[in-house]
Parts: C-alpha cells; sequence; structure tokens
C-alpha cells in the first residue's frame, strides 16, 4: 500500500501525466499481469525459498552469508554487518508480504537478536563492521566501523520494528542513530563520515595512506544509503532532528553529489570537494578507477532512494528532485546502456577534452540491473509518453534478467549477466557482499506496481 500511495503522490505531482501506458490499454495490462506472475513466481520460488530458512544459522545466530553456485555452505562464513542487516531487513518485509509463513517473522527476530547481541558494541556503540561466524570480531583495519554499516543496521531494525512491533528494535534504532549523530555526522560541511575507530573517532586521511585506498574519504555510497536508512526510520520514528537529517542528505546527494552531467560523484574530501583523476594519464586514471568513475547501477538506485526520501518527508511539488532524478535515469539510459541485449554497464568514464563517455568496465552486475528495473518502472509510470520509452527499456531488462540473471536450477541471481561473463555460473551465490536485498526490494516493488496498472488500464 505505501508503494501505490508513493506513487499515486508522484502522480499529482507531475503535471504532465495523462495517461499510464503508450501501449493500448488491454495490451498494456496483459502484458503487465503476465510479467508481475514471472516476477511473483521467481521471487517465491527462486529467491526467498532458496534463501530461507536455509540460512538461518541456529547454532551461532544471524544468517549464513555464503554459499556456492548450487547452494552448500562455503568455507569462509564471516559475518559482516551489511549482510546481516540486509537479510533481517527482506525476512522482515517478507514477513508483511507473506504473514502466513511463519519464518520469515521468526527469521526477522533471529537476525535482530543477532544485530543487537552480537554485531552492536556494548562498550562503545555503535554497529561493528565484521565478525567470524561464531560472533568473534575481527580487526577490520583502521576502520572497525563505518557509516555505512551502521546505516544498515538502522534500515533493519526499522524495519523490523514496524513488522513486530518489538520497542527493543526501535530502541536500539534510536541509539545506532544517536551514535552516528554524535561520532560520524560533520557539523560544518555536512554529511557523515564513512570511517572509524572503534571508539567512533573519524579515521583521517593521512600522506601514508595508498592513493587508491577510499579510507578517510566522505563518499556517495554510504551517503546513499543513510538517506534510504533515515527514510525507513522515520516512518516509525518521525523524529525532529531525523527528519533535519533525512532533508540534509536528500539535498546534499541531489545539490553535490550528483554532478550536472547526472551521474553521481563517488568520493570527496571532507569539505565535499571531488576526488577525480580526470586529467592524469589513462594508466593513473585506470589504477584508481575504484575511486573515480561513472557508476550506472548507483545512478539509477539513487533515483529511486531520492523520491522515496521526498516522499516520506511531505514534501510537495518536489519538481527539483523529480527532474534531477529523471536527468540521472536519462544519463545513465543514453551512455551506459547496451542497446543490443539490454542492461546498465559497470562503469564509464568522461576522460578529458571528451564530451562522450567511455565504457571502462562492460560487465553488468546483479544489483544494477535489479535497481534498474525497479526506476525504470517509476520512470515509466511518471513519464508514459517519453522519447526514452522507459517501460519498454523495463520489458527488456526483464528479458534480460530472465535470460542471463536468474539462475533458473539452482536459484538466487548470477553476480553478474553471463552474456559479459560466462564463468559466474560457477561462482559464489552468496558472500558478504551478496544477499537478498537488491532483487527482493526490486522484485516485491515491481510486483505491485504492475499489478496497479491493471485496474488503471480498465479505466481507460
Amino acid at each position: 500500500m505505501k508503494y501505490v500511495l508513493f506513487f499515486l503522490s508522484l502522480f499529482l505531482q507531475h503535471t504532465a501525466y495523462t495517461q499510464l501506458q503508450t501501449l493500448p490499454p488491454k495490451n498494456k495490462k496483459a502484458e503487465s499481469m503476465q510479467i508481475a506472475m514471472a516476477m511473483e513466481k521467481s521471487l517465491q520460488k527462486e529467491l526467498l525459498n532458496i534463501w530461507y530458512p536455509r540460512s538461518l544459522d541456529t547454532v551461532y545466530g544471524g544468517f549464513i552469508s555464503s554459499y556456492t553456485y548450487d547452494f552448500k555452505p562455503s568455507p569462509n562464513q564471516d559475518k559482516m554487518i551489511v549482510t546481516q542487516a540486509r537479510h533481517t531487513w527482506v525476512n522482515s518485509k517478507a514477513a508483511e508480504l507473506y504473514p502466513s509463513v511463519a519464518y520469515y517473522k521468526a527469521g526477522a527476530k533471529h537476525g535482530f537478536l543477532f544485530l543487537k547481541d552480537v554485531m552492536w558494541d556494548k562498550i562503545y556503540g555503535g554497529f561493528y563492521t565484521l565478525a567470524d561466524q561464531k560472533g568473534n570480531v575481527k580487526n577490520n583495519g583502521f576502520a572497525a566501523k563505518e557509516a555505512y554499516g551502521n546505516a544498515f543496521g538502522i534500515y533493519a531494525l526499522a524495519a523490523y520494528y514496524k513488522t513486530s512491533g518489538d520497542t527493543a528494535a526501535l530502541n536500539l534504532a534510536k541509539q545506532a542513530f544517536a551514535w552516528l549523530e554524535k561520532h560520524s555526522h560533520d557539523p560544518v560541511y555536512k554529511g557523515y563520515f564513512q570511517h572509524m575507530q572503534r571508539d567512533g573517532t573519524p579515521v583521517k586521511r593521512t600522506a601514508d595512506i595508498p592513493s587508491v585506498s577510499d579510507l578517510g574519504y566522505k563518499d556517495q555510497n554510504s551517503s546513499i544509503h543513510l538517506l534510504e536508512a533515515f527514510t525507513e526510520l522515520y516512518q516509525v520514528w518521525p523524529d525532529p532532528l531525523l527528519r533535519e537529517r533525512l532533508n540534509e542528505m536528500l539535498l546534499l546527494i541531489r545539490d553535490t553529489i550528483t554532478s550536472p552531467k547526472g551521474n553521481l560523484i563517488l568520493f570527496f574530501q571532507p569539505n565535499w570537494t571531488p576526488v577525480s583523476f580526470n586529467g592524469s594519464d589513462k594508466e593513473t586514471i585506470l589504477k584508481h578507477r575504484y575511486l573515480d568513475h561513472v557508476s550506472f547501477g548507483h545512478d539509477v538506485e539513487t533515483v529511486w532512494l531520492m523520491l522515496e526520501a521526498s516522499h516520506i518527508l511531505g514534501i510537495e511539488n518536489d519538481s527539483i528532485t523529480l527532474h534531477k532524478a529523471k536527468h540521472m535515469v536519462d544519463h545513465a539510459l543514453r551512455n551506459g546502456w547496451d542497446n543490443a541485449v539490454g542492461g546498465f554497464y559497470d562503469e564509464g568514464y568522461y576522460f578529458k577534452g571528451n564530451d562522450k563517455i567511455t565504457i571502462i568496465k562492460d560487465t553488468k552486475n546483479w544489483w544494477a540491473q535489479a535497481e534498474g528495473m525497479n526506476t525504470l518502472l517509476l520512470m515509466a509510470d511518471l513519464f508514459p509518453n517519453d522519447p526514452l520509452r522507459y517501460f519498454e527499456k523495463f520489458q527488456q531488462l526483464w528479458s534480460y534478467t530472465q535470460t542471463y540473471l536468474i539462475d533458473h536450477e539452482y536459484g538466487d541471481w548470477y553476480e553478474g549477466g553471463l552474456d559479459k561473463q560466462p564463468e559466474l555460473k560457477k561462482s559464489l551465490k552468496g558472500h558478504i557482499w551478496k544477499a537478498t536485498y537488491h532483487h527482493f526490494r526490486s522484485l516485491s516493488n515491481c510486483i505491485i506496481a504492475l499489478n496497479k496498472i491493471g485496474p488503471a488500464a480498465d479505466a481507460q
């Protein structure tokens, strides 16, 4: 219902909206229902039923993170705050979608207890980044804690509280927000420091830190997921300071982190000066590509997160955010889309003196395609007659996903499209950076949106 109301609010803001589709209404309805049914089947049988309750670690708590291509536990079973929080969030949301399936609610509680009892630092506060399978905290170098991981902790706790009513989860989410406010938030330049020592002291970048390291920089990735976490938390705890920080992050991402071209800048000095190697020789640029490139997946993901935050904040007629969001999607489609078979490429770069982007990594990771489907369907509803034909791109991306990403034999998605990386057919299905969050959110959101198209098409 929240997703439906979200779309309705955006429709009312968009004065150019005239109808839901460019296809004839009956054709659009039938096609949308067909895709929704296929997505629902895949969501349940090829994702949720594969992971849960199988991945609950009934011995040490939390979730088993790492699985082989055919879903056998692999040797390394470290537990990261991001993965554990994402599994907790998915179980919490699945419990809302499928209330008759008891193990989702049980899985959400199971995950919450691990976050509370193991990943939370009871001495200094904040969530640790990494532990071994038994829950022993592992040394993570200079940055024992990160804003990114703490954001996902808050995200999971808010979702679990919403589905369970367990006030212990809300209280811990409030503590985590207060911990970030005290240690990570920058009162001078705004935003949040990403890397922190165990006691919460931000890690400062020094001359001896390798140039390829992101240690000590602010970044877009932690920023967009702090936005996401605060959006989730604000829905169950409308605190004035939380609202201020949510709005701060929305404006910062929209107006500072997003470049005029329509892509996110990846890393920054504490005063939000971009980290850029543009103008260096090509070898130096590619050596530092992690710090400085165009990430089309993050761009399309951020579109959804910004519009959702704007909606939850109740900003009326937010044409600025809507315009910037569309600009970001259009940039990704014009510069990072594979026109042959569909899909968003991983990386591009604007080399100095060349206004045309160069694709420097033409692989297509799983999470970018998941986020792309969610955002393309949103754009199709908001701008049905746009020349870029968002709904057709959405259809093409779903077809690409079915063909090259979903493992119809063993379940879940490959890490990247097999059209570019056929070797990934035998790669890990799960690890600390690959859980169920991106594709669960995409499929569940798309199913709700596609099912909504049917009645609207009937009314035409």
